[in-house]
């Protein structure tokens, strides 16, 4: 039996048609497969997953999650496996980045909903394990094109800002200050 993360890997998320253009055309070379000229379009991803791992984090940072419309005609697939995200490509000073597989699976295992211990009797099928991972990767990634959708309404020019996506994630963490220390667990002695 193939392990759960291989058949997870095999497989190529959704989302809804109404990104394209107005995220994946405008950040990626989705698509157009490898181009010299890519600086000079001034894309700041290459392939369309990876502006989807993005809206992925977005999506779990926030812990916000939103369903994909139902009409399977509005919806589009990214058009490569998840096993293949993040190989080294014939860009120059491009390294391989095949560990962020890795996290996003372990975030995905962490968020959904499983029942391990049917898999493991057969009560459940693997199948049915990756379909849930799949579906909470879409939402999340949804909810992440969602907001990112917003910001762009807001302002055009948000994202092409220098630094404009680690801000996003940036605003994730907690400072310092905000800590609360007195909050430590009481002393059970």
């Amino acid at each position: 039996m193939e392990a759960i993360y291989e058949l997870w890997g095999k497989r190529n998320p959704e989302f809804e048609k109404r990104y394209q253009e107005s995220i994946i055309d405008v950040f990626c070379d989705y698509g157009r497969g490898v181009n010299r000229f890519q600086d000079v379009r001034g894309k700041i991803f290459g392939a369309g997953y990876e502006v989807y791992i993005i809206a992925f984090f977005i999506g779990l940072y926030f812990d916000r999650s939103k369903p994909l419309i139902d009409d399977n005609a509005k919806r589009k697939v990214l058009g490569q496996p998840i096993m293949y995200w993040g190989n080294i490509e014939e860009r120059t000073g491009r390294r391989a980045y095949p560990k962020i597989r890795e996290y996003i699976f372990a975030a995905l295992v962490a968020r959904t909903d499983i029942d391990w211990i049917a898999l493991d009797k057969g009560d459940i099928t693997a199948r049915a394990v990756v379909d849930k991972l799949i579906d909470k990767m879409e939402q999340y990634a949804n909810f992440g094109f969602d907001y990112i959708q917003e910001k762009i309404e807001q302002d055009s020019n948000y994202f092409f800002k220098e630094t404009a996506f680690l801000n996003v994630f940036t605003s994730f963490l907690v400072e310092d200050n905000d800590v609360d220390d007195d909050n430590e667990p009481e002393d059970l002695d």
